[in-house]
């Protein structure tokens, strides 16, 4: 018997016992303002929140961002603001690579880790919140209170999911990072290298 069969053979011939699962009602973490917290998480992660008024108040943020008003290839997925490229016209994604800043609606954060859920219910494609060098995630508050966009944690965030169709949906939190080399903290290793979450009142 090879060593590979052997090692196979013990494996198969340990019986685990089987186990519960944890429950999920427990007291999850709760912040005395979420609001706060996401935004300092967010932060630590590499990302910046920022609260607007309305979509003229998006567009006088987004002009303070030279990222933005230095792109070549921009794409929005919000309504009121216009990109260089439009994403409705796009057949194959491929012609994506070089898309230098998209603004793409988010549907709500969380503050235990500055996640913001995100869907392809109103982007055609979904390779869109990835492949761009900037990002920037767009939560409109309803009734212009930015609490009501932001959860305490991800057991609250599992909750407030909704599945009327088959879609894509993805949790984003800050820019693409990795310290993977020598423990050396690189941002934009493999995905967007800034993303800015925009809540609008």
């Amino acid at each position: 018997m090879s060593s590979k069969d052997h090692i196979l053979k013990s494996v198969r011939n340990q019986l685990v016992p089987s186990a519960d699962l944890p429950s999920l009602d427990q007291d999850w973490i709760q912040y005395d303002d979420a609001v706060a917290h996401f935004g300092e998480v967010l932060e630590g992660v590499g990302g910046t929140a920022i609260a607007v008024e309305g979509i003229d108040g998006l567009t006088e943020e987004l002009a303070k961002i030279p990222a933005y008003t230095e792109a070549k290839k921009t794409v929005s997925c919000i309504e009121g603001l216009v990109g260089t490229v439009d994403l409705n016209r796009v057949e194959d994604p491929h012609e994506l690579e070089d898309i230098d800043y998209a603004v793409l609606p988010g549907e709500f954060a969380v503050a235990e880790n500055a996640a913001v859920w995100l869907t392809d219910a109103k982007i055609r494609h979904r390779v869109i919140a990835f492949i761009p060098q900037h990002i920037s995630l767009v939560i409109h508050c309803p009734d212009g209170k930015v609490e009501e966009a932001v959860v305490n944690n991800m057991a609250e965030a599992y909750q407030r999911l909704t599945w009327s169709r088959n879609e894509f949906g993805c949790f984003i939190s800050g820019p693409s990072k990795t310290a993977d080399i020598e423990q050396s903290l690189v941002i934009g290793a493999h995905g967007a290298r800034s993303l800015h979450v925009f809540f609008v009142l």
